[in-house]
């Protein structure tokens, strides 16, 4: 067993692969849930806006965004939209299409976490002589944020997960540098494996991460 580990994983340097291929996806996943979360919030803002147009135009880019598989985005985003352009860096373009993906399902976290604050703290700032906006950023948000957060904590480890299709233009990322070190050795077992409990260590990491944020906040509200 040590011999086939040997072969597959450190001759040649081929753990080499899994760290560069772990930063690549911890790269994409950051970014992209940073550029998810502000358009989610914006969009967010777009829904419980009194404006039809932008109501519209949120509800538009939920759907299509949700309604289509993270696969096909990434490849529609690459081979239709950016390729045509001139963009090639297969890394930004994985960046901007999780990113886009990770805003539609932001959007509605957002909104659901400020549309759950009970409508009498919109009231209680308002009579305090807070303007709209006053309010939303002082009182509210505060309060949707920390119910927000445990989906968002789901959203961020989903979407970690998902960066494993980025392979399909060509990124290597985990998933891709675990695959060549299979094609290389034709050994599966020892590459996927070593995949799968890296990502497993990422997911559950970031969990308990999140857990100890999410107790902070209550011991704050307390």
């Amino acid at each position: 067993m040590w011999n086939s580990f040997y072969n597959t994983m450190i001759a040649k340097g081929r753990w080499l692969l899994i760290p560069q291929g772990l930063g690549t996806t911890l790269l994409i996943a950051v970014c992209a849930v940073l550029i998810g979360s502000i358009l989610g919030c914006i969009f967010a803002l777009f829904k419980i806006s009194k404006s039809r147009v932008l109501k519209t135009i949120a509800e538009i880019y939920t759907t299509v965004i949700r309604g289509v598989p993270m696969a096909t985005q990434l490849m529609i985003f690459y081979f239709v939209v950016f390729s045509p352009m001139g963009m090639t860096n297969a890394v930004l373009v994985a960046i901007i299409a999780f990113g886009i993906n990770s805003g539609a399902y932001c959007t509605e976290i957002f909104r659901a976490g400020i549309q759950g604050v009970d409508k009498g703290q919109n009231e209680a700032g308002r009579s305090l002589g807070l303007s709209w906006s006053q309010t939303l950023i002082k009182i509210i948000l505060p309060q949707a944020i920390r119910t927000s957060l445990p989906t968002y904590t789901s959203e961020f480890i989903t979407l970690i997960k998902e960066t494993s299709v980025a392979s399909f233009i060509a990124v290597v990322d985990l998933q891709k540098a675990c695959d060549n070190i299979r094609n290389a050795t034709y050994n599966a077992w020892i590459p996927l494996l070593s995949c799968a409990v890296i990502y497993l260590c990422l997911t559950l990491g970031l969990t308990k991460l999140f857990a100890r944020l999410e107790k902070r906040f209550i011991k704050a509200d307390r």
